[in-house]
């Protein structure tokens, strides 16, 4: 069995879970940002691995557009999605199927994992202390030891898939993205919304940073101005990494902390 592991990871979460699953199942891992021939890698491998952060109860925006642009590929394949989330997501692993419904896939796993949260500027969350995170990592490892085992022994499990997932799901996630079978959001859904709440505050020392590491290249410099380009996904990785808490998006209030990821 040839599994390929792909996945988007805003600021480490995702990409902790991706990288201890295929460590333990001897699976190629990719970021689906990385520069490579996606379409042939798929074509080689017997399963792909879909990993991702779940926003609202839906699949983020980058891998949603991911997944139509290689539902050719994806045709015919076994699938594995994992998803993390802060609290409870309802059926966010579920909503990835509903991107490939006109193909032929076979969902063999499911899971969601309980990671710590990366909002730093909205108060009902909270930074998270030490042992919390340590915590969190202990947890992640005792569930994937279980999921791997299952998936070797031929056990299908599919969390969230229930009507009861798929209810919870949908009461945050008509809100936030809309009809969770298309790519593109409703226009009048909270995602849309976002994407031009982004404020750069005076603090800003135009380092650019933010420029380079934004995987939808929502940010340019012009004349050593940095400006939002009105296309955020919310993934809270300019806000986590830039040096001078200069970022703010969603809400304008300034992150009172930023999160350093997992090891």
């Amino acid at each position: 069995m040839k599994i390929l592991t792909l996945y988007f990871s805003a600021t480490g979460n995702t990409k902790y879970i991706a990288e201890l699953f295929s460590s333990k199942m001897d699976a190629k891992c990719r970021t689906i940002e990385a520069d490579v021939d996606f379409s042939c890698e798929i074509k080689e491998h017997d399963v792909i691995t879909f990993c991702y952060p779940i926003y609202g109860s839906r699949v983020p925006r980058i891998m949603r557009e991911f997944a139509f642009r290689y539902k050719a590929e994806l045709d015919g394949k076994k699938i594995v999605i994992f998803v993390t989330q802060v609290m409870f997501s309802g059926d966010g692993a579920r909503v990835f199927t509903d991107l490939l419904k006109d193909i032929d896939v076979e969902v063999i796993y499911a899971e969601h994992f309980l990671m710590p949260n990366n909002v730093g500027n909205i108060f009902i969350f909270r930074k998270q202390s030490p042992e919390k995170l340590e915590k969190y990592v202990t947890n992640a490892n005792k569930k994937m030891e279980n999921v791997c085992r299952d998936i070797k022994d031929g056990i299908i499990r599919r969390r969230g898939f229930s009507s009861a997932s798929k209810l919870l799901g949908c009461i945050q996630g008509k809100l936030w993205q809309g009809d969770s079978r298309k790519v593109e959001p409703s226009k009048f859904s909270a995602e849309v919304w976002s994407k031009n709440r982004v404020k750069i505050r005076k603090e800003c020392n135009s380092c650019g940073l933010c420029v380079k590491i934004c995987p939808v290249g929502n940010f340019s410099s012009e004349q050593g101005e940095v400006k939002p380009n009105g296309n955020c996904i919310v993934c809270y990785r300019c806000i986590n990494k830039c040096p001078q808490r200069a970022i703010s998006i969603m809400i304008g209030l300034k992150p009172r902390w930023q999160y350093e990821g997992i090891e």
